[in-house]
Formats: structure tokens, C-alpha cells, sequence
């Protein structure tokens, strides 16, 4: 049997230990949230997934967008996958209202594969941050692009 110093055992024992746990975290790491990216109206999206929770936020906002207060980690979209579709809440944002974006409810379907998400719902039309009165039906699309 090769006897070796205690120094060495014990600094054998932790480069062990450490090269476990290290390999543990970066095996468990991934596993615990999961995002890709997706186009939608000129904008590069982030879909987060942890279980059925979504959320779509800004990744590289088009430019009208970031005058209006959009900045990369924005929420435009946050709800729930239920089945083969999304239900939640959608923000409309606006130069006029930055900071206070207009929430209403969307849902629809998980098409191609998975690779397009479709929601849809009513919202209220404002002019300058007044609402108006009128009610438009917005249709929100996103085309998965790439793993971020």
C-alpha cells in the first residue's frame, strides 16, 4: 500500500470534491431555465419557460420601441403555456405613456412544430395616454429564431 502525505490527501480529497460539485452544477445549471430567442414585429424576443410559466421580454428592441422606454429585459408578453397554447398578459407600449404601458389579456395557439406562438385580444386604443373609447383586436407573433 503507498502511503501519502496528508498534505497531499486532503488537497487530493478537495480537488475531488470540488470537480464533483463543479460538474453537478453545471450539469443541474441548464436544466433549471430554459430560453430561446424569437422575432416579433422587428425585435428580437426572449422566451423564458420555467414549467408552464412564460415569458416573451426584449432582447434587442427595433427602434421606435426603445424610444418609447424599451430596453433589453423589457416584458412584453408574461403568462402560462396551457396545452398547445398561451394565456397571459400583453403590453403595448408607448413614446407618449414611457414607464406605463397599456396591459391587456391575450391567448392563442403553439403552431409549426413549436416553433410560432400566435396570441391575440382586445385592448383599449388611447391617444397620448387618454383612452379613447374604441377597442382594437391585436394579433401578436412570434417566429422562433435561434437559442440565445
Amino acid at each position: 500500500m503507498i502511503r501519502f502525505p496528508k498534505l497531499f490527501r486532503a488537497a487530493s480529497a478537495f480537488a475531488i470534491g470540488f470537480s464533483v460539485s463543479a460538474a453537478a452544477f453545471m450539469i443541474s445549471a441548464p436544466s433549471a431555465h430554459a430560453a430561446s430567442c424569437w422575432n416579433h414585429n422587428g425585435s428580437i424576443m426572449r422566451l423564458e419557460a420555467n414549467g408552464n410559466a412564460r415569458t416573451f421580454v426584449y432582447q434587442r428592441p427595433r427602434a421606435v420601441l426603445r424610444r418609447a422606454g424599451v430596453r433589453r429585459g423589457t416584458v412584453l408578453f408574461n403568462g402560462r403555456k396551457r396545452g398547445n397554447s398561451y394565456v397571459g398578459t400583453a403590453r403595448r407600449y408607448s413614446k407618449f405613456c414611457p414607464g406605463t404601458p397599456l396591459t391587456y389579456n391575450v391567448s392563442g395557439p403553439i403552431s409549426n412544430g413549436q416553433t410560432k406562438v400566435t396570441v391575440r385580444g382586445d385592448r383599449q386604443v388611447h391617444r397620448r395616454c387618454s383612452p379613447t373609447g374604441e377597442v382594437a383586436y391585436d394579433t401578436l407573433v412570434f417566429t422562433y429564431s435561434h437559442q440565445c
